[in-house]
């Protein structure tokens, strides 16, 4: 890193022309590719605050991370920043990149996701992003390349970071992490998952939409229960008074008073 700094300051104006911030190189598999999107793509279809309302955040996957001015950057799988809303603007291209001295803090949590053992997650980045001030850093490693661990998470101390015990709730990010087994787009896999405050996993566009049928059909299904329920019990108190009315028949015709 060296000792370039962050320059921050909304009055400072740079001279851009000279970064790069697309490539062209590709991801590294449809699997990666596709647990990016996921991990993006729940935050934005569900991700509330204590009011149920919509966070402020913005969701990055595969997206230059410049974290000094003459320093190449660094690209994150995903990384999420909170209280930052990004508004890409193909004409200018400061808004096309996550610069620190644009957005005015480092990215709340960055996840990596392991391919192959030449990346560094465990590494230099890991020092990097600590170095940045990224609070957490998680390293998804499916095939356990460089630990036996599949999931390790990060909390950065004092410019270097402590692995966190348990990642199922990161305080200071509002969120928490979690392995799933399922299908995402017809893909059956291990897949890493967001979860909130009571363990419940962050849904997607599609589980949202599913479980908003469910409901409905649970809905519909309870309403039908219900009238078959108050149809019973009309039918049960019209045999009942009929049977009284029986009764009180006979007993009439036996000359008694009912």
């Amino acid at each position: 890193m060296g000792d370039a700094q962050p320059i921050l300051g909304e009055s400072l104006e740079l001279d851009l022309s000279h970064i790069q911030t697309e490539d062209g190189e590709p991801v590294d598999n449809i699997f990666s590719e596709k647990q990016m999107r996921l991990l993006t793509e729940s935050l934005y279809a569900s991700w509330q605050d204590e009011d149920e309302q919509p966070k402020a955040f913005s969701a990055f996957a595969n997206v230059g991370l410049f974290y000094a001015l003459h320093q190449a950057p660094l690209v994150p799988d995903v990384m999420v920043a909170l209280d930052v809303v990004a508004r890409p603007d193909p004409s200018d291209k400061k808004t096309l990149s996550y610069f620190l001295w644009e957005f005015g803090k480092p990215p709340d949590i960055v996840v990596e996701i392991v391919s192959n053992r030449e990346g560094g997650e465990d590494t230099t980045k890991m020092k990097l992003y600590a170095q940045i001030g990224v609070a957490y850093y998680a390293i998804y490693d499916p095939d356990c390349k460089l630990s036996k661990r599949p999931l390790r998470v990060f909390e950065r101390h004092a410019n270097a970071y402590v692995e966190f015990l348990d990642p199922s709730w990161l305080p200071r990010l509002g969120l928490g992490l979690c392995l799933w087994k399922g299908h995402y787009e017809h893909h059956k896999a291990v897949w890493l998952r967001w979860v909130d405050s009571q363990k419940k996993m962050l849904k997607t566009g599609a589980e949202g939409l599913k479980a908003a049928r469910d409901d409905q059909k649970e809905a519909k299904l309870a309403e039908k229960r219900a009238k078959e329920a108050e149809q019973q019990a009309k039918e049960a108190a019209r045999q009942a008074h009929e049977r009284a009315e029986a009764l009180a028949q006979k007993l009439r015709d036996m000359g008694l008073d009912p």
